[in-house]
């Protein structure tokens, strides 16, 4: 049973930051090597915000916050985390954590939610 769980959301001033993580247990290879984080926009879905391929570590960010999100991993502890700076007012949402072989992502995360004011 494959479970994702987010933490680290809240409530920062612009400009500030914050750090998500993203734990998965029972999470393995086959369930997939892309991880992204996501969050609704209007009349989308979700945005992808940033994604990583596990199994060699490219990464890749929605134009919106490519030099303030950074999408780090730590393997050992099966984490993806999500470092936010320089965030926006326009940076408010609920993120959430996904992964599957691929970004049409089939497990997903309860959610956390930023609010930048």
């Amino acid at each position: 049973h494959v479970q994702l769980v987010e933490s680290g959301g809240g409530s920062v001033q612009a400009g500030g930051s914050l750090r998500l993580s993203c734990t998965a247990s029972g999470y393995t290879d086959s369930s997939g090597n892309c991880m992204g984080w996501l969050r609704p926009a209007p009349g989308k879905e979700g945005e992808g915000v940033a994604l990583i391929y596990t199994n060699g570590g490219s990464t890749d960010y929605a134009d919106s916050v490519k030099s303030r999100f950074t999408i780090p991993r730590n393997n050992a502890k099966n984490t993806q985390y999500l470092q936010l700076n320089s965030l926006k007012t326009e940076d408010t949402a609920m993120y959430y954590c996904a992964g599957d072989h691929n970004v049409d992502f089939g497990y997903w995360g309860q959610g956390t939610q930023v609010t930048v004011s």
